[in-house]
């Protein structure tokens, strides 16, 4: 009896020191969230609904629901998000290149290396640098797209970024051909990590080349399509450097303008930094919902190889 009570107080003894390592090691992890995360959320929450300028008190300056209501009532702010959902069709297209290229890729041996890196090369630029490029591209006077439409045409090309329509066009090519190199590497790993035993076994039963696409490739490259999608939903609510190096002030008429750069002209040009928060609170609230919708229906479409 007392050589078992001592094995059981040394276990115990054990067991509240590995517990101790583990708080310390949970810990720094813990208040860095604290101070980086909760505390500027809760903030952020508490700014929204004050008239704070960043100059003067915050809770002496507590404007209750003012802020929203003035957000949903200004028009600005619906053409932002309506241009911020428009750009979003540059997601499915780039999906859909981004799958076609990376098969195309994946067939290939040695230059699939080469052509992975040159597509790559637009994620690891800097966004800034970047958009400054494709702003001279669309350049209406002497951009390269309007350059190569009038020698193949005689014609001369449109006001890319001038006009209110065509502005949107060129925003949705520009984001589709930035994200396409990620999302290609991410296909690219799903497609290789298909068993071919699939295949080859498909094709012994007389599958063609399109129903190995749509009843094996595809559905095993859902989880990939599923974190690509989400990822792209997020990022697409959070444009912002594209609009303001591109446009500058939001294009004509605000026809290019994003719910982020509309959040940064009230908080930073205008000096409303409470209503800049309650746009961000809006705009969380938007992606939460989209995000957990997503999350909810993956069970839906999103296949595995168990």
């Amino acid at each position: 009896m007392e050589v078992t009570k001592s094995k059981s107080k040394g276990l115990s003894a054990m067991a509240k020191r590995e517990e101790r390592w583990a708080w310390l090691f949970i810990l720094p992890p813990f208040v860095g969230f604290c101070i980086f995360m909760a505390y500027p959320i809760v903030f952020a929450v508490t700014a929204s609904f004050s008239r704070w300028t960043g100059l003067n008190s915050l809770l002496g300056n507590m404007a209750g629901l003012k802020n929203y209501h003035d957000i949903l009532t200004d028009t600005k702010f619906w053409k932002s998000m309506l241009n911020t959902i428009i750009y979003m069709i540059g997601i499915p297209i780039g999906m859909i290149l981004s799958i076609l290229i990376s098969m195309g890729i994946n067939r290939l041996k040695k230059l699939g290396r080469i052509f992975t890196t040159l597509y790559y090369i637009p994620v690891v630029s800097s966004l800034v640098a970047v958009s400054i490029l494709w702003a001279w591209v669309f350049n209406f006077d002497y951009g390269l797209l309007n350059s190569i439409i009038k020698v193949l045409t005689g014609l001369h090309g449109p006001n890319w970024l001038g006009d209110e329509k065509m502005v949107k066009v060129a925003m949705i090519i520009f984001m589709t051909w930035k994200g396409l190199g990620g999302t290609i590497i991410l296909y690219l790993a799903g497609l290789q990590n298909i068993p071919k035993d699939y295949y080859e076994a498909a094709k012994i039963d007389g599958a063609t080349g399109f129903q190995l696409f749509k009843y094996i490739t595809l559905p095993l490259i859902s989880p990939i399509t599923f974190y690509v999608l989400i990822t792209s939903l997020i990022g697409g609510w959070q444009v912002f450097v594209e609009v303001q190096v591109m446009t500058g002030n939001g294009g004509t008429n605000y026809s290019a303008a994003t719910i982020v750069f509309y959040l940064y002209q009230k908080a930073f040009s205008q000096n409303q930094l409470g209503y800049g928060c309650a746009v961000a609170v809006i705009l969380a609230i938007i992606i939460f919902i989209i995000t957990a919708i997503n999350f909810g229906t993956q069970n839906k479409w999103v296949k595995t190889m168990d």
